[in-house]
């Protein structure tokens, strides 16, 4: 009998420490132990999706696991980016946004999440320029000249955007707060029909990230104005910056950046970032980048901390333009 309660004893003993030590040798798996699905609130085929794939293949190599993208498009971003949010922080949910779908969207529709407290940064990623674009048969030949056009022709030209709160909406707006001038907005569902009502001359204005949109003004078929930046763009250096065209401080850029959900474990961010950092260093990856005409942040704006700080601030700066402009999704 007491033998047999010995053996229960360790049998016993033995399920015990099985059932602690466990979820330990699980939690000691190194990161990441699956593959990874990479979150893009848009369509394929954008520019926002080839980025993605090109920083999900890279960033294989330093991860170790697959970086697989899974598009979630609809509401501006803003589906996508919910589904995220949702996801467990155990960094296999990865989330691939831009200024569109983390800061103008977050402002125009009502959510029921918040991108600076429901998301934790991994890093900024890219930047690219935005123009000013005009088509060949809108007499303006120079911004200065475009003013004055708007000024004496009030609401009589177009400019079209990409859907309520879009990007090229946001910059309509903001150059009309800058300039006193106005004129119609007209609603279109891509960037490839602005692009070619420019070309063919049915819309008078747009404003559009310029590494989409440089091959026609390249061309001649239209006109760039101004870019929306501090510092000329390399790949057309013969465009003025809105400084130097006289409407100081319009600047915006179309940036990218990389979140995971709220509470996932410092560690696990630590390690996304360092496969970003290492991304960003490689000079072939960085040429594949510099191919589609974007540009990459300085490394010290590569740390979480420093994509926090950034989003916040186009938050604050954004926020009065869009409700000032009562902006409301369509």
């Amino acid at each position: 009998m007491k033998l047999l309660h010995r053996r229960q004893f360790l049998h016993l003993a033995a399920g015990a420490a099985a059932l602690h030590f466990a979820p330990r040798a699980a939690r000691a798996q190194p990161y990441p132990s699956r593959p990874i699905t990479m979150n893009v609130p848009y369509p394929p085929g954008g520019p926002t999706d080839t980025l993605a794939r090109l920083f999900a293949e890279r960033m294989r190599a330093s991860l170790g696991q697959p970086v697989i993208i899974e598009n979630v498009g609809g509401a501006a971003g803003t589906i996508g980016v919910a589904r995220a949010v949702r996801a467990a922080p155990d960094g296999l949910t990865i989330n691939f946004g831009n200024v569109a779908s983390h800061v103008f969207s977050s402002i125009v529709y009502k959510l029921p999440y918040d991108v600076l407290t429901d998301l934790e940064p991994v890093s900024l990623m890219t930047v690219s320029p935005m123009w000013i674009l005009g088509s060949n048969n809108t007499p303006a030949k120079d911004l200065p000249e475009l003013v004055a056009w708007l000024k004496a022709n009030p609401d009589k030209a177009t400019w079209g955007i990409v859907g309520a709160g879009s990007p090229a909406h946001l910059c309509g707006v903001y150059f009309q707060r800058t300039t006193g001038t106005s004129f119609q907005f007209v609603p279109y569902r891509g960037a490839g029909p602005v692009n070619q009502d420019l070309v063919g001359g049915q819309l008078n204005l747009s404003c559009l990230e310029a590494s989409a949109s440089r091959p026609n003004v390249a061309s001649g078929n239209i006109r760039a104005y101004a870019l929306l930046a501090r510092n000329r763009w390399a790949p057309s250096p013969d465009v003025p910056t809105v400084d130097e065209a006289g409407v100081a401080g319009l600047y915006l850029p179309f940036w990218h950046g990389l979140w995971v959900p709220k509470a996932t474990p410092p560690d696990v961010i630590a390690k996304l970032n360092a496969a970003v950092v290492e991304a960003l260093a490689d000079q072939a990856f960085r040429d594949r980048l510099s191919g589609l005409g974007v540009e990459i942040p300085p490394r010290d704006q590569q740390t979480p901390a420093a994509l926090r700080a950034h989003l916040k601030e186009e938050i604050d700066k954004w926020r009065p333009i869009i409700e000032s402009a009562n902006i409301k999704p369509e």
